[in-house]
């Protein structure tokens, strides 16, 4: 096997040659086999652990296994331990995704913060059959059923070629050590029940299924590469990039296979109930569909995709008297002035005296109201963005410059009359804000 994982090094991945190479660790066997592999041929690597704390003890002893084989063999480890359980109850996301998500952002900011090159992980065949068989009794477009790739942006799989069988036999015949993880025995993930009880029925009923598999994918992505062209074509002519992703119906509707065009390009973003996704097209405006990462909005002659919004995030953020200027939720300036220049949607001129500090930025609710600039008496918020012709996403992503709950502006759109510079001002404030 050292031989051909040369081979296929030096045929398909030449490019990992001289690089600084992260390889992901985790103590099983694949990744140890990975390992060896690596410092047998001198790549220049270090690794990386992740420690989810997740199976109590056994997940300290993966780790102090990983540092102890790294001193073995003298390579530099990157160990981070991460309250899986915690973060996924924060961000409302299952223990999959948040691992998933942890390890792939540490990874890229070691890459980052120590210049290296790549990242190497240890998937091999056996894992991408059984990537594409979750992803076709799941139902799946092209994307899903073309495998695991060997290489997306800086991670590369250089096992990919290898069947677990093959793993496993040098593993033994090298002495290399690893840990057993005790979930891989459990039934209790779909991948593990095709592990166990599915593939190797149908490994009995085609003996040389990995090949049968390996024929197959390349295929698929050859067809998967003509759709991506096809796809991109008509996503110019109907899709529009500014802060969200807006599709046109009207332009989408024209192409005949207009529910294959949403599919490809909507299903990077977690969406399930492509029914309901397709259903949007028909239905009235302001229903939407949710993945667990963004929305999905028919607004009009539009559909509308923008990321959720982190409720763990604070609503409320405080502006004190002698802050000049904030960053986050928006960059706005504050300053004292002696006169009022020309007014703009951006900038207003309020009379600080009228003000009470701290300031509050906040998102619009249900039950506001304020008083227009430019009108008599006061009117509901909801009642303004009507009158205004706000669409449900521009009222979504209203925020409020507020003092003692009363709105001086809704920002970016109207100030209110009660803070409006008069002849008795004696302090101007101007506020600008830049989108």
């Amino acid at each position: 096997m050292l031989t051909k994982f040369q081979n296929h090094i030096n045929q398909n991945l030449p490019f990992l040659k001289g690089k600084k190479l992260l390889l992901a660790i985790s103590g099983g066997i694949d990744s140890m086999v990975l390992l060896h592999l690596c410092h047998q041929l001198k790549l220049d690597v270090r690794v990386a652990h992740c420690n989810f704390q997740l199976r109590g003890d056994e997940s300290d002893e993966d780790e102090k296994f990983v540092k102890y084989q790294c001193e073995m063999i003298d390579v530099l480890l990157f160990v981070n331990r991460f309250d899986t359980k915690k973060f996924a109850e924060k961000q409302k996301l299952s223990i999959q995704v948040v691992a998933r998500n942890l390890r792939y952002e540490w990874f890229n900011s070691l890459l980052i913060n120590n210049d290296y090159d790549y990242i190497l992980t240890a998937h091999h065949l056996d894992d991408s059959l059984e990537t594409f068989l979750i992803n076709f009794t799941r139902g799946s477009g092209l994307d899903g059923l073309t495998g695991i790739p060997q290489q997306n942006g800086n991670i590369v799989r250089p096992l990919l070629p290898f069947s677990r069988n093959e793993i496993e036999t040098f593993a033994k015949e090298n002495n290399v050590e690893w840990r057993e993880d005790s979930s891989n025995a459990s039934d209790k993930y779909l991948r593990n029940k095709l592990r166990h009880d599915v593939i190797p029925i149908l490994k009995e009923l085609n003996p040389s299924l990995l090949d049968s598999f390996e024929n197959t994918v390349s295929s698929l992505q050859q067809a998967k590469s003509l759709v991506s062209d096809a796809s991109q074509m008509v996503y110019k002519q109907v899709v529009s990039e500014e802060d969200t992703i807006k599709i046109d119906i009207s332009k989408l509707l024209k192409f005949q296979n207009h529910k294959a065009y949403l599919y490809q390009w909507l299903s990077e973003y977690g969406f399930t109930d492509w029914d309901a996704v397709y259903d949007l097209i028909e239905a009235q405006s302001g229903k939407q569909v949710f993945s667990e990462t963004h929305i999905l909005l028919k607004d009009r002659n539009h559909l509308i995709l923008f990321p959720k919004q982190n409720d763990s995030e604070p609503i409320h953020f405080w502006i004190k008297k002698e802050q000049k200027e904030v960053k986050f939720p928006l960059k706005m300036a504050f300053c004292s002035v002696e006169d009022i220049s020309v007014q703009a949607t951006n900038t207003i001129f309020v009379d600080e005296d009228k003000l009470q500090f701290p300031l509050e930025i906040r998102k619009w609710q249900e039950g506001d109201w304020f008083y227009p600039h430019g009108m008599n008496g006061k009117k509901k918020l909801s009642k303004f963005f009507k009158d205004e012709k706000f669409s449900l996403l521009d009222k979504s992503s209203t925020w409020l410059l507020c003092s003692e709950n009363q709105i001086v502006w809704v920002i970016g759109k109207r100030q209110d009359e009660r803070f409006k510079v008069v002849e008795t001002t004696i302090k101007i404030l101007k506020i600008n804000y830049t989108a």
